[in-house]
């Protein structure tokens, strides 16, 4: 089995995985001030109550957009599976192209996105992860990595407009019941939500018209179910598109290196 970690800015995501079944996974906040030790305890009992034992775990392989938090699961990986863990980056061989001026300034998480979405639904393919930042990635038909947008994302969005402007207050976010809000937390949710999701569709209009009209749309991320549920964009959802990503590219790399 492996144990594939999907660190971001604003939440980590654990999986398991029994060959290229994903068996059980679970989200926590991204807290850098967690030790190796934290993080053991945590993934034993998360383990423990999917019924998986730590020693049937012989791999870990990690995508991390969080530097400070990388090292913590690295050493966690060592310490608690007694393996070097594989940590995501441009300079694996990822089985793909990437046509990017600096391929390492790539995330890792929107790499591990364009293995998945390439491996599942071929291309051309356009991934959206709606995260901390909402992120287009764009995988062409030969399975190169073209490149992609960077916007915020949703809940930044509604922190940062809490904290520019003195009267909004913080607000719940879920879709108001009408478009036109009758108070101010229904117009602040209409506007960011409904607001995200014209903005998704309209960027996905003109990535089609830069690659062609025919590439997949596939959402990914944490607010990714609520979007595509207002939104005919979107062909797929796939929640843990990059937990998948990491065991390809980790099964890709150990295969190689036998």
């Amino acid at each position: 089995m492996l144990l594939a970690v999907d660190i971001g800015n604003t939440h980590t995501v654990f999986g398991v995985f029994d060959k290229r079944k994903l068996i059980a996974d679970w989200r926590v906040s991204s807290a850098v001030s967690r030790t190796e030790d934290e993080i053991g305890t945590q993934v034993r009992t998360f383990c423990d109550h999917a019924g998986i034992k730590l020693k049937s775990i012989h791999g870990v392989a990690i995508s991390s957009v969080v530097p400070n938090l990388t090292e913590v699961f690295e050493l966690m990986g060592k310490k608690y599976f007694g393996v070097e863990p594989l940590v995501v980056s441009a300079e694996l061989d990822l089985g793909i192209k990437i046509h990017y001026e600096d391929p390492s300034t790539v995330g890792a998480d929107r790499l591990c996105n364009a293995v998945a979405g390439f491996a599942k639904y071929g291309g051309p393919i356009i991934l959206i992860d709606f995260g901390t930042s909402t992120t287009y990635d764009v995988v062409s038909e030969d399975g190169d990595y073209l490149g992609g947008v960077i916007a915020p994302g949703i809940e930044t969005s509604a922190a940062d407009l809490h904290r520019r402007a003195a009267k909004l207050p913080r607000i719940e976010l879920r879709f108001p019941r009408d478009v036109v809000g009758k108070d101010t937390v229904s117009s602040m949710q209409s506007g960011i939500l409904y607001g995200a999701v014209d903005a998704m569709e309209g960027m996905v209009k003109r990535v089609k018209e830069a690659i062609g009209a025919n590439a997949k749309v596939v959402a990914t991320g944490g607010y990714s179910k609520i979007i595509k549920e207002h939104s005919h964009a979107i062909d797929y959802y796939e929640p843990a598109l990059v937990l998948h990503g990491v065991q390809l590219i980790y099964e890709r790399v150990t295969k190689k290196a036998r």
